[in-house]
């Protein structure tokens, strides 16, 4: 059984990754790789991408490198405060972690 897969995190940790600098696709699986320890195939991460870019929270340029838009900006800080609150006790909780 694969208990924490994260799907539910994507869009915020796509976010949370594009708050860093501007990326393309291939630079954004590279970092989900590193976070999350599998690659997201592009059926996973293009539609999610899409999704942001639809609702306004990402834009992208003629070389198809990612960005925050001021609404993404801000609806990254509002995910950030509900990601601390849910999850208050992290540094209890990455005890149990692997390292």
């Amino acid at each position: 059984m694969n208990c924490c897969d994260m799907k539910g995190f994507l869009s915020y940790l796509i976010l949370w990754i594009l708050s860093k600098k501007k990326m393309n696709g291939a630079q954004i699986s590279r970092e989900l790789e590193i976070r999350r320890g599998t690659k997201p195939s592009p059926g996973t991460l293009y539609p999610a991408l899409k999704e942001l870019k639809d609702k306004g929270l990402v834009e992208s340029d003629e070389n198809k490198y990612y960005s925050l838009t001021d609404k993404g900006k801000i609806e990254l800080n509002s995910a950030c405060n509900f990601f601390c609150k849910a999850f208050y006790d992290m540094k209890e909780m990455s005890n149990c972690c692997e390292r």
